[in-house]
């Protein structure tokens, strides 16, 4: 391989990682703006008059994976237990296989089956977990991550570094999935939003 083709791929890579890393960034500011309007914040009055910022993981690009979808068209809807008595009625959509950090992992990914006769979000998918840093740098009650299904025969790309909070980890008026226990992960994942500061 020549040197200007190796330059060429080495450049593109930068591109390519840069571009990621923009986005993330892009993404903590949308969260931050969010929990700082007080139409859309999950904050209590009192926590949002003092509020400057959500504590993020630094971004890293290796926490951005591409994960194989196993899918199960034939999955029985069934309830996620939630943080109060409310019924979040979901489907497994699939089983994404990917790999962090040297390990081979798997996690069941879902439908919420009211999201589904709600417009605009048939192809949502939702991925709540825990994972190692709970109670430790993250949030105890786990994170999720909101994703879009991918086209027909493309990889699913989930990225941690985008992985929040339920807002119950704010406010307990809210009621919130409880990650399964198929979606714990062995791993830490040090990515995405931390434990809040105050909680």
């Amino acid at each position: 391989m020549s040197k200007v083709l190796l330059l060429l791929l080495s450049l593109a890579a930068s591109f390519a990682l840069r571009a990621q890393e923009q986005t993330a960034l892009e993404w903590q500011k949308e969260m931050n703006s969010e929990f700082a309007d007080s139409l859309t914040s999950p904050l209590t009055e009192a926590d949002r008059a003092i509020f400057d910022g959500l504590p993020f993981y630094p971004i890293d690009s290796s926490y951005r994976v591409r994960a194989f979808l196993q899918l199960t068209p034939d999955s029985t809807p069934f309830i996620m237990a939630t943080t109060t008595g409310r019924k979040a009625h979901y489907r497994q959509y699939a089983w994404a296989h990917f790999s962090l950090k040297g390990d081979s992992l798997k996690l069941p990914i879902y439908q919420s089956l009211r999201l589904l006769k709600k417009v605009g979000y048939a192809d949502y998918l939702f991925l709540p977990f825990t994972d190692a840093t709970n109670g430790v740098g993250s949030y105890g009650g786990g994170r999720y991550v909101s994703l879009r299904m991918p086209e027909e025969g493309s990889k699913l790309v989930i990225d941690f570094n985008k992985a929040y909070n339920p807002y119950c980890a704010y406010n307990e008026r809210y009621s919130c999935p409880i990650p399964p226990k198929a979606n714990h992960l062995k791993v830490a994942v040090e990515a995405g939003v931390k434990a809040p500061v105050n909680h």
